[in-house]
């Protein structure tokens, strides 16, 4: 009788221990019933290495991502503001910018010149273009005039703020600068991403949008593998247990794009030579050839 008592008691006890919740002290463990580490302890995925002598085909490829569509909408929520802040994730330009700027892991290089990686820019200047220039604000007197010291020069208050920013829902495109060949020795069409670039909507005083393209810089994207990697985003299945990281969505293409350049003689655009519908089409007839070549390696 005894013994029975003494199993129902700890089972009765083992069973509350098990019911209680454990109190957590960071808003990213309270917004957690268990712990993810999966992503932060994850390495990069390796890819296969690629001799020149296998190489049998290659060209350079340029693509825009839309973060309109709704397969591209990981890469561009959650957006912040200033009352609501996501504790568990980031958007993919919030990530970079972060690591570029807070963390400085990663490198930063002028959109203005070209792709090719060849001028560096600091933390600053990216910051200055994203947040805008810092401008003085001259000090007021009661009658909205500018009010001057005694040597006449201006006054300014002692706060400080910024002009022309960029506001991050504006960056709705991204640049993907990639290059495609046939590997002999595995015999596959394979695919190495370059570089990244965010691409904001321009919009003038008013706030109305200008329909200017604005290019903010490009990412060396073999260095910021080491930060897409732990970086969480959502996954569209709606299963938070499965949830990807941004490396995942860029090795796996698991985003929607249309091709705006390709490798070429004239070094230009599509837009340069096609426009509407013709632009769209010519961006097909690109990705169909590179099907193509793939199958007309091969022997049957």
């Amino acid at each position: 009788m005894k013994k029975n008592i003494l199993t129902f008691l700890a089972i009765f006890i083992s069973s509350i221990s098990f019911s209680q919740d454990i109190i957590e002290d960071s808003p990213y463990k309270m917004n957690q019933k268990y712990e993810k580490i999966h992503h932060k302890e994850r390495k990069n995925v390796v890819l296969n290495p690629v001799r020149e002598a296998d190489v049998m085909w290659s060209r350079k490829i340029w693509r825009d991502i839309d973060l309109r569509q709704k397969m591209n909408h990981p890469l561009y929520y959650p957006q912040e503001n200033e009352i609501v802040k996501t504790v568990e994730r980031d958007n993919l330009f919030t990530t970079l910018y972060n690591a570029a700027t807070t963390e400085q892991s990663i490198r930063i290089f002028n959109a203005n010149f070209d792709d090719e990686f060849q001028n560096e820019i600091d933390k600053e200047e990216l910051e200055r273009i994203v947040q805008g220039s810092i401008v003085k604000i001259e000090m007021l007197d009661r009658d909205g005039e500018t009010m001057y010291d005694e040597n006449g020069e201006i006054m300014y208050e002692e706060g400080t703020e910024r002009k022309d920013g960029i506001s991050q829902r504006n960056i709705k495109t991204w640049r993907v600068k990639e290059e495609w060949f046939f590997d002999k020795q595995r015999s596959v069409m394979d695919v190495r991403i370059i570089g990244l670039c965010p691409i904001a909507d321009q919009i003038d005083a008013n706030g109305e949008l200008t329909g200017i393209k604005q290019k903010i810089c490009w990412f060396y994207f073999p260095e910021v593998r080491t930060v897409l990697k732990n970086s969480l985003a959502y996954n569209l299945v709606k299963n938070e247990a499965e949830n990807k990281t941004y490396e995942d969505i860029f090795m796996k293409r698991m985003f929607a794009s249309t091709i705006v350049r390709e490798g070429n003689v004239y070094d230009r655009r599509i837009d340069q030579y096609k426009i509407g519908l013709d632009a769209l089409l010519e961006a097909e007839r690109i990705k169909e050839e590179i099907f193509n070549i793939e199958h007309d390696l091969w022997e049957y």
